[in-house]
């Protein structure tokens, strides 16, 4: 589930939205039984632990309240009343604390008032448990909601990291948060699984990978968060390095060694190997895997395979710009490639071995560089999931130059009109307003700057 659920009075809960929670019981401060979100509760009890330690109690006062309720009970005197269907606390994952002071639990906004740097206290370590304060100060005009002191949400580890160290609001971080996350994809794993790894960690539905990677394959895979994800085709552009494994005198269906064995034959005693790769060194139509999620009349490629239809399989113009070999065995072969966008290496190396007059399957394959990301900037799952990842802005993964425009051409880009090409752009630029926010991409149109992407 989504931990970045957003329920407030523009967004209410979804009826729906239960069925996905599992919620359980515990004790408030009162030792009435209430209902909370299972992880929520884990994760709040291991604040209530850490604080324990510092002489510091706390304990919860109010946490989920079913649809049929219009009211929290405890906080009845400085609640106005809950409108149904669009109050966090239907979520099971808000939580109104209280901090226990001279031997009563505070509970009024006045109180809370006199005790503010014990308050700010908890909140410096809420990002550690995956909460943050929900209706901060000055931030008003985003949540729509005065500041309660007592409120605060669960929305997971990363989401309430980024969400504190870049004073956001959650409605702020959903709708505008944006970033590229650089993976090292590890083997068994689909482009679909990092991308639904990636959405659920960041609690962010706006996904997308800027180049698929076989489940053999590891390596380099860019992911897109948020407004990112409008950069994807960009980024799918760019030319792709590539470690490859070779089995010779085998071909399979999928051109790799997961497939069926579909033909063999013998191996040459003479491989001239580097001649083979040299030969490909080149610009050509390159022959699409009937295993891949091209499309031909609407259907992918591979759905015409496991329904076993006969399809003309199209070609696609591609470039090897770098090959060489690496190692060379008996049987096998290793080599590194510099491609362009759309080359398969499968394919590849299905042509390399023709040219060797036998077959060929690969065994293994990393992808060790897109564009100029190379595998040293990129984080395994487990990476990021320990907080160990840097993620990338939109202007540290493109090439373009970057210019900080004022209020009256920002006024014109925000409303995608055409601009005077005084900067003299060549190809694409990055326009900025003066607090670094990317407001659009434009491109050359003759002698015009027209948008590309809005931002």
């Amino acid at each position: 589930m989504f931990f970045t659920t957003l329920v407030n009075k523009d967004n209410p809960i979804k009826p729906t939205y239960l069925n996905k929670v599992t919620l359980v019981k515990t004790k408030n401060i009162n030792d009435e039984d209430v209902l909370i979100e299972e992880n929520t509760l884990q994760n709040f009890l291991k604040l209530k632990d850490f604080f324990q330690k510092r002489k510091i109690i706390i304990g919860i006062s109010s946490a989920f309240l079913p649809l049929d309720n219009q009211k929290d009970d405890f906080f009845e005197a400085s609640f106005s009343k809950i409108e149904k269907g669009f109050s966090e606390h239907h979520t099971g994952l808000a939580v109104d604390f209280a901090i226990w002071v001279d031997n009563h639990y505070i509970v009024t906004k006045e109180e809370a008032q006199r005790y503010s740097s014990l308050y700010e206290e908890i909140y410096s370590y809420l990002k550690e448990y995956g909460f943050i304060l929900r209706y901060p100060k000055e931030k008003e005009l985003s949540t729509k909601h005065s500041f309660e002191p007592w409120h605060i949400r669960y929305v997971g580890k990363i989401p309430a990291s980024l969400i504190v160290e870049n004073n956001l609001t959650l409605e702020e971080y959903l709708n505008n948060f944006s970033g590229i996350v650089v993976i090292n994809k590890e083997k068994n794993m689909t482009s679909f699984d990092v991308v639904h790894e990636i959405s659920t960690l960041f609690g962010i539905k706006k996904v997308g990978h800027t180049g698929t990677l076989d489940p053999l394959a590891q390596g380099v895979m860019l992911v897109a968060i948020n407004k990112a994800t409008k950069i994807v085709e960009l980024l799918t552009a760019y030319e792709k390095e590539y470690i490859a494994s070779v089995k010779l005198g085998i071909q399979t269906d999928t051109l790799d060694i997961t497939g069926t064995i579909i033909n063999k034959k013998e191996i040459p005693k003479k491989l001239p190997i580097e001649d083979a790769l040299n030969f490909y060194k080149k610009t050509y139509l390159q022959e699409v895997p009937i295993y891949s999620a091209v499309k031909v009349n609407g259907k992918k490629l591979y759905e015409y395979a496991r329904n076993n239809k006969k399809i003309i399989l199209p070609k696609k113009e591609v470039t090897i710009k770098e090959i060489e070999l690496l190692k060379k065995e008996k049987d096998t072969f290793t080599f590194r490639a510099l491609v362009s966008k759309g080359c398969y290496i499968r394919s590849l190396i299905r042509d390399i071995s023709l040219y060797l007059n036998t077959y060929g399957t690969m065994t293994e394959l990393i992808r060790t560089k897109q564009g100029n990301i190379s595998l040293d900037n990129a984080y395994t799952l487990e990476d990021i999931k320990n907080g160990n990842y840097k993620l990338l802005s939109i202007t540290d993964v493109l090439n373009y130059p970057v210019i900080i425009v004022d209020n009256t051409i920002a006024f014109k880009i925000k409303n995608g009109q055409n601009l005077d090409n005084i900067w003299n752009i060549k190809d694409k630029v990055i326009f900025k307003n003066s607090q670094e926010q990317i407001l659009g991409i434009y491109e050359v149109n003759s002698d015009k700057l027209k948008v590309w992407k809005n931002f």
